[in-house]
């Protein structure tokens, strides 16, 4: 009995203390003893039922370097009672300038209720939505350690009013934060009177703005030069073109670099302009990094290509030209690493991992249309590329048939091929087009190619005569390999004549296609010197007096 009636109470304490925690969830704040008992009583004029009002008489009273009231809107409960009068002011004006220097406060996503609801899409007003009692403004990362501004709703005593506070958490992170964000040395030198808000600015960072991006450009234009200078000093010739090509990325990496240490040890510009500047000098960063890297292992590639596999046409073995393929396909990879890598660097310098991966989610029915749409093209291209990399139906090198035009692949890109053609035109082809089209590759195990020459000839025409007197030809002519497969038939026969075909062997299409032109003229030229009656005549049929056929 004893034990069921220490059970039983066991029971009502977990429910009770169950239901105070779904009570004060669904009431929306946090309950606190007492708030910021050190520092005397609040202004009348700070508002600090709703978080954007909070957050407004916050920045004004700042603005107004009155951060003794300021530090109202702080939960100093970390600090002692007999010590916030005095940090709560140095705290208030820490975190204002980390604010007006590192966050672009947008006013309409703070919320103008008490209780931070979303309502949902079609509801009425306060009838639905979620209601919250903390919300995140800005979050830093700073040597590997997360540090995040934040503000939630507090009630202290059963009598007050809940109010809108940042949190004991963010009052602990605000020296580090001001130690990484806050004012830098050349501030300190700017008269007062430059320090006035114009247009969203301070007065100097109108005027610093556009010398600091002056000075910049000069700078990767002297980079440009002073690298462009010494590859042209280097002594192998595929290092002075990797140098040259990457002298402006490397540039651009060298001018952001810079930007990066004078926003971090000299000058510290407002949120605003922080918001934009950082976000591009990190993209600046990764881009350029990336297209140098890119751009070097292109030269290498290339210095390998033409020493090991040398001039691209099908006259070169299987080998190579598998060779100078699986290099095209591995620049594909490296090319889809680097971007994956500056891809994941960039979000993850920016924070934007979070926030991309919730609006994605979001939209990913509209992002799924729109991608569908625009870019079913180049993903398909490039999912052919990569096919060709992978299957090899075609080698760079190869001699080719398509659409009627004999050419050689010259390159395989991602989103389209180049094919040469024997008189050097040039055919861009969409990669996706080429694969879906029929093909002949006359290169697919080696080079070697039957030619054919054919010629239309009278019924009187012997074909062992044209026989003999091919391979005859044949034989002696240096370009025509296997002269035992050279072989003469009669392949067609009609009313004006006969067709004899006359088959050879070549080493190569482009080789073939001279042979063939050559022995051309040689039987056409025999026949008009030992044999001019076999030229095909027109003959006309009719009938005598008697009625019997005459030819």
């Amino acid at each position: 009995m004893v034990n069921l009636f220490r059970i039983l109470l066991l029971g009502i304490a977990v429910t009770v203390c169950t239901l105070a925690v779904a009570q004060e969830a669904t009431q929306g704040w946090y309950s606190a003893e007492r708030l910021n008992e050190g520092l005397g009583p609040k202004p009348e004029d700070l508002n600090l039922s709703t978080p954007r009002s909070a957050m407004r008489g916050f920045v004004e009273l700042a603005d107004e370097n009155r951060f003794e009231q300021a530090a109202h809107v702080l939960n100093l409960a970390t600090v002692d009672a007999d010590a916030q009068a005095e940090r709560g002011p140095e705290i208030a004006r820490q975190l204002f300038q980390v604010l007006d220097r590192r966050v672009w406060i947008d006013w309409s996503e703070l919320p103008s209720r008490p209780d931070a609801k979303v309502e949902k899409a079609g509801s009425k007003s306060g009838s639905g939505g979620q209601i919250r009692r903390d919300l995140g403004l800005k979050l830093f990362e700073i040597d590997g350690r997360a540090y995040e501004i934040r503000i939630a709703r507090y009630k202290a005593g059963e009598e007050a009013e809940p109010v809108w506070l940042f949190t004991p958490q963010t009052v602990e992170d605000v020296p580090p934060l001001h130690d990484a964000f806050g004012p830098r040395m050349f501030e300190r030198y700017i008269p007062k009177e430059f320090k006035t808000e114009l247009g969203g600015l301070r007065v100097w960072e109108w005027i610093l703005l556009p010398v600091f991006l002056l000075m910049l450009g000069l700078i990767g234009w002297l980079v440009n030069a002073i690298v462009g200078h010494l590859a042209r000093r280097v002594r192998y010739a595929f290092l002075q073109r990797a140098f040259g090509r990457a002298s402006f990325p490397l540039a651009l990496f060298v001018v952001a670099i810079l930007a990066q240490l004078v926003l971090g040890l000299l000058v510290s510009f407002s949120g605003p302009v922080t918001s934009v500047v950082q976000p591009i000098l990190v993209i600046v960063m990764a881009s350029a990094i990336g297209i140098a890297a890119l751009r070097v292992v292109d030269a290498v590639l290339d210095r390998v290509t033409l020493r090991y596999v040398g001039e691209i046409d099908d006259a070169r073995s299987l080998d190579k030209r598998e060779l100078y393929t699986s290099i095209y396909a591995l620049r594909r990879v490296i090319v889809l690493l680097m971007v994956g890598f500056a891809a994941f660097y960039v979000l993850s310098r920016l924070n934007l991992f979070e926030s991309i991966g919730v609006t994605l989610l979001a939209s990913a029915g509209v992002l799924t249309v729109l991608l569908g749409i625009a870019g079913q093209a180049v993903l398909g291209n490039i999912l052919a590329s990569l096919q060709i990399a992978l299957a090899k139906p075609v080698r760079i090198g190869d001699s080719v048939l398509f659409e009627g035009e004999w050419s050689y692949v010259e390159s395989i890109f991602y989103t389209f091929m180049r094919l040469r053609t024997w008189d050097e035109r040039r055919i861009i082809v969409p990669v996706r087009h080429f694969v879906s089209k029929p093909f002949e590759n006359w290169s697919v195990k080696d080079a070697r190619m039957m030619q054919t020459v054919r010629l239309t000839l009278d019924h009187a025409a012997d074909p062992r005569v044209l026989r003999d007197k091919f391979r005859e030809l044949g034989e002696s002519d240096d370009d025509v390999i296997e002269p035992d497969q050279l072989t003469c038939y009669v392949t067609a026969h009609g009313d004006h004549g006969q067709e004899v075909s006359f088959y050879v062997m070549a080493p190569d299409p482009s080789t073939g296609w001279e042979v063939e032109m050559r022995l051309r003229e040689e039987l056409l030229a025999f026949i008009r010197e030992e044999h001019p009656e076999w030229w095909p005549r027109e003959r006309i049929a009719g009938k005598d007096r008697e009625g019997a056929a005459l030819s």
